[in-house]
């Protein structure tokens, strides 16, 4: 199916009903699916009588709202649509163009003047979007057709038309451009409706960026496959978020973790909101969603909170959390919702439910392969026996249900150790003055990578880097406890709300490599106050060729790693002539704790106590 053929079956069967809104001015009479067709149509007549041809791209540099979610449909019916983000510098629109090679351009009446610049570097014609007077929502012209171009006649697109060509996030490498046709997006669509059940009576608001798979399918086009109405805000504007909320009375919404933190911390201050509007559910996608987050917006919100999983090589959704009284599985991004779901070793064989691999997917809705990929072998390595490989790394339990660790290229590398950035983020947002928390690589002299992380504290909280740190050693083994915790006041994103873990140590300013002597917070120094701790010290000391030791010092935070560990329990279990649980020191790795196993262990042997 097309999106123009998906737009007339709509027009012909829920013609008078609305489809689109305006959030924000609700003056604006709403668009019905038989207007929204006919306006799709006139303004694909005009693309097509400014030169556009199938299979030509239309770079759209649009604001967010209804006239940049029609502006993607006709273009789409017409030829290729391109949206961009309108808050591109000249360098990236440059950069977007060269890989895009865009017949026209459209742009608002105003500004778009960096969009303006780049497209007549290179002879690219420029159409300007206007809303005239009184024009529902989503209704618009275009200026900069030729005068008298004839822009009918043209042959409709097929399914196998490419309709969208995206940019991936490009957040673990140079994005890629993903061309995607017709038929996968119409059956993403589908799939988004059917896993949230959408019907006719159902309204999205949509606060996520048209010019990204997550707005354009979960919110627009399934939508538009279920009869359902869509309100398009200008953007996500967390301040402004329930007075839109109170404005649409929507029965959902679908957002990334970062705007869903950003609910969860007014949800309080709006609580006549939620109980007048209520919604039916609330969905997540684009980033994980740490489990405290989602049982916080449960209980905030009054209705279920669904995790999907999605990218833009499967025109967004592969997994989705079923609605209740579906289980939901905290940590879990669902089952197969749509393409059939693997995980993969590494020769490309499926592994076991519970082990560990690649998360893998193959279906309607999955691109043919990049367009211009980098390298020969770009698209050959992407895909291995039918199966488009995500990159990310996973397992699948006993019922299905996919549990998503991380990407593979932001795991921590630390002395061979492989850690997940994710289990730390996870352990850091529980903690109550913790409303954001994001862990990454930073370089290591001697390990080659560690944990680090960025945190935004609570409004009002009082937390210091080393009770994080403490916080998270309580919970996790030594070696994953991040080196640095950097208190921020906001985690750098993308143009998404996605953060950006790889390149964040940069960003953060851990550009140097840290060194066993300055990769721990400085502590004041405590002395042994026993023979025993007076001992262990010594030792630890000359495992890790420092001057001297704390009775409290964290070995791991000194620098030490498991084997050295290892080392140290022998050497004290040789001075003081009695076996001791390596265990134990893992659990509490210091001076104090290591001498007192070193003397319960003694008083067992001799029947006593310490």
């Amino acid at each position: 199916m097309t999106i123009h053929a998906l737009l007339v079956e709509r027009a012909r069967e829920c013609g008078a009903a609305p489809a689109l809104r305006s959030v924000g001015a609700p003056a604006r009479a709403p668009l019905t699916f038989a207007s929204l067709l006919a306006h799709v149509e006139r303004a694909a007549t005009a693309l097509r009588g400014a030169g556009v041809r199938r299979g030509d791209a239309v770079a759209l540099v649009l604001p967010n709202g209804p006239e940049a979610a029609t502006a993607f449909l006709a273009a789409a019916a017409a030829a290729t649509a391109a949206p961009l983000n309108p808050a591109y510098g000249a360098a990236e629109l440059a950069s977007a163009f060269d890989d895009l090679r865009p017949r026209v351009l459209v742009v608002p009446r105003a500004g778009g003047a960096a969009a303006r610049g780049v497209a007549a570097e290179r002879g690219v014609r420029v159409l300007t979007l206007d809303v005239p007077d009184g024009a529902p929502a989503g209704a618009f012209t275009l200026d900069g057709v030729p005068p008298g171009a004839a822009g009918g006649g043209a042959a409709p697109a097929a399914p196998d038309d490419v309709a969208l060509v995206l940019h991936t996030s490009g957040t673990t490498s140079r994005a890629k451009v993903v061309p995607l046709t017709h038929a996968n997006l119409t059956a993403s669509a589908r799939h988004v409706a059917d896993a949230l059940a959408l019907t006719p009576a159902d309204r999205c608001l949509n606060v996520m960026p048209l010019f990204h798979i997550h707005g354009l399918v979960a919110a627009l086009l399934a939508s538009i496959a279920a009869g359902a109405g869509v309100a398009c805000a200008p953007g996500f504007e967390a301040p402004r978020f329930f007075a839109w909320w109170d404005e649409v009375a929507p029965t959902w919404y679908t957002a990334v973790p970062t705007m869903h933190q950003a609910v969860l911390e007014r949800a309080a201050a709006h609580a006549a909101v939620i109980a007048r509007r209520p919604i039916r559910f609330a969905r997540s996608s684009s980033a994980p969603l740490a489990p405290a987050t989602m049982a916080g917006l449960e209980r905030a919100l009054g209705a279920p909170v669904v995790e999907a999983y999605g990218m833009t090589e499967a025109a967004h959704q592969m997994t989705s959390s079923p609605l209740p009284p579906g289980a939901r599985k905290p940590g879990s991004v669902g089952r197969a919702a749509g393409p059939a779901v693997a995980v993969l070793d590494a020769a490309g064989a499926a592994v076991p439910a519970g082990t560990l691999g690649e998360v893998a997917v193959r279906g309607p809705n999955v691109m043919g392969g990049y367009r211009g990929a980098p390298g020969p072998d770009a698209n050959a390595r992407a895909f291995a026996g039918g199966w488009f490989r995500t990159g990310d790394q996973g397992y699948l339990d006993e019922d299905g249900y996919l549990f998503l660790t991380g990407r593979l290229k932001e795991l921590v590398n630390r002395g061979g150790e492989k850690i997940a950035p994710r289990e730390v983020d996870e352990v850091l947002a529980a903690h109550p003055a913790v409303a954001q928390a994001v862990a990454f690589a930073a370089p290591h002299a001697t390990l080659g990578e560690v944990v680090a992380a960025a945190v935004v504290p609570r409004p009002g909280a009082d937390v210091t880097e080393e009770a994080l740190r403490r916080f998270v050693a309580a919970r996790l083994a030594p070696f994953k406890v991040p080196r640095r915790v950097l208190l921020v006041p906001a985690i750098p994103t993308g143009p998404t709300g996605k953060p950006q873990r790889v390149g964040l140590a940069a960003a953060l300013g851990l550009t140097a490599p840290l060194r066993d002597d300055d990769d721990a917070p400085a502590a004041a120094y405590v002395a042994p106050t026993t023979a025993t701790e007076a001992l262990v010290a010594g030792l630890c000391a000359a495992v890790l060729g420092v001057d001297r030791v704390g009775a409290d010092d964290n070995f791991f935070a000194l620098g030490g790693d498991s084997v050295l560990a290892t080392q140290l329990v022998a050497r004290v279990a040789d001075a003081v002539g009695r076996d001791l649980p390596p265990f134990a020191f893992f659990e509490a790795p210091t001076v104090r704790a290591l001498a007192a196993a070193a003397d319960v262990a003694a008083a067992d042997a001799a029947g006593g106590v310490p």
